[in-house]
């Protein structure tokens, strides 16, 4: 059996200079020396337009074609891969003998020696020729096996990895919406503050007016009462001439002089907050001054349908001949309610579905329905928009984005008309979209909407 330093000796005569490779179809140039017919020919095609060439080794000229075929170094490159094969074959640890047979029964290799012991006596053996191509496709087809199986993991990994990436954004937005709803709740919770503060303020305000009033007529009643007893003791103290001089005028006008009894103003506070039941219960809160709004038809723009009960509008494809109504939008697809608000708190809520373009809030009663009319606090306007271009907005002057992270389906008009103040709600989450600055308001307020195609709007019943 040739050694591993006679192999290499023999792969140093066998090795092309030009690929560091065993010489493959190697050929001879006139010089001497042998190269890889393919290293050759690379040599030739880099200069196509030469005509002689040199030994890469030894500089020798020669040209394209003058080598011939070295049989004899082919067959060397050839045994030196069988000896390299022969090489990487087991032996037997226990006598040193190829490892030629294989030992089904064992499922291992043996050599012949083996084979005769008493280990394997009886044992069915095989050449390892005879089944390594079975092994092999056994080998091959658990190998294509688990080939799939790891296909599958990486598929089930990338799974995961998307399911990571989807858990993450959801927790994310549910994170958002979490931070959205408490932001809206401390914004509600800041202007129902305002709202009984404002109110408490306005009690404080008439509680002491009444009482400074009664003070003022105390004292001026105080006064009196002091110029009555200086008059007595004067005439006491003066001469008997001077007492009795009109003493019983001075009788009589002392005799008249009553102290009314004072008004008794009960000091109790009217102005009375359950911030409990705010934090807890917002749309309870609202509902308490729910009102049941209709819709009314002499206002409608021609192009507006109401259902029977007025409680529904759509935006039609034809305007309507309806009658003359001097109270009509002519301009805008608009809309009032029935009811009028003067004083007190109010609330009303409106089913806006998946319309993409409307307006809800209220207005003065006396705004403008024709060319000029312009929905804008200054004008009589208090109303929030979703518009199909810039999406939600509140119609102040200019117009401020809202910024919505969930899409409400139901609206929540609040009114407080001593306080000024108008307020918009998600009644789906009970989250609040937006209040408009304060407002002194002096004159009639009506529900007021806008509708246009696709977007249909409906009035909700008063929940009992």
């Amino acid at each position: 059996m040739a050694s591993a330093i006679t192999i290499e000796k023999l792969k140093e005569i066998a090795t092309c200079t030009m690929c560091s490779g065993l010489m493959q179809h190697p050929v001879n140039i006139h010089c001497g020396h042998s190269y890889c017919l393919l290293c050759i020919l690379t040599v030739v095609k880099e200069k196509p337009w030469f005509k002689r060439f040199q030994c890469p080794h030894c500089g020798f000229t020669f040209e394209e074609g003058h080598w011939v075929y070295n049989n004899s170094l082919e067959r060397l490159v050839e045994l030196i891969q069988e000896m390299e094969k022969t090489e990487q074959e087991l032996l037997c640890e226990t006598h040193g003998e190829r490892l030629q047979l294989f030992c089904e029964d064992d499922g291992q290799l043996i050599c012949w020696r083996c084979e005769r012991g008493p280990q394997h006596q009886g044992h069915a053996t095989a050449l390892v020729e005879d089944v390594c191509q079975g092994y092999k496709e056994k080998l091959e087809k658990a190998g294509r096996n688990l080939n799939l199986l790891q296909e599958e993991c990486m598929n089930q990994k990338v799974f995961i990895t998307t399911q990571i990436t989807k858990w993450k954004d959801k927790i994310e937005i549910w994170r958002q919406k979490i931070k959205s709803d408490f932001k809206n709740l401390h914004t509600f919770l800041q202007e129902e503050e305002k709202l009984y503060l404002w109110r408490l303020e306005k009690e404080e305000e008439q509680m002491l007016r009444r009482l400074r009033e009664s003070e003022a007529n105390l004292q001026q009643k105080s006064e009196e009462l002091k110029s009555h007893i200086l008059e007595m003791e004067a005439k006491c103290q003066g001469s008997a001439q001077y007492l009795l001089q009109d003493v019983r005028g001075t009788l009589s006008r002392t005799c008249a002089v009553k102290l009314e009894v004072p008004e008794v103003f009960p000091l109790e506070i009217h102005t009375v907050c359950d911030v409990a039941k705010l934090y807890l219960d917002v749309k309870g809160i609202l509902r308490l001054h729910e009102v049941n709004v209709t819709l009314d038809s002499d206002t409608a723009h021609p192009a507006l349908t109401l259902s029977k009960d007025r409680r529904q509008v759509a935006h039609g494809c034809s305007w309507q001949n309806l009658k003359f109504s001097p109270g009509r939008f002519t301009a805008f697809p608009c809309v009032l309610g029935c009811e009028s608000f003067t004083s007190g708190k109010h609330f009303f809520e409106v089913d806006v579905g998946e319309g993409t373009a409307w307006d809800v809030g209220v207005c003065m009663e006396n705004v403008e329905r024709g060319l000029s009319m312009k929905q804008v606090p200054e004008l009589g306007f208090w109303a929030i928009r979703r518009g199909t271009q810039n999406g939600y907005v509140a119609l102040t002057s200019p117009h401020t984005a809202l910024e919505l992270h969930e899409r409400p389906l139901v609206v929540g008009v609040a009114l407080d008309y001593e306080a000024g103040a108008v307020s918009f709600y998600n009644m789906t989450s009970g989250s609040h979209i937006f209040t408009f600055p304060k407002a002194s308001f002096s004159g009639t307020l009506r529900p007021y909407f806008q509708v246009n195609e696709t977007s249909p709007l409906s009035l909700l019943s008063c929940v009992m």
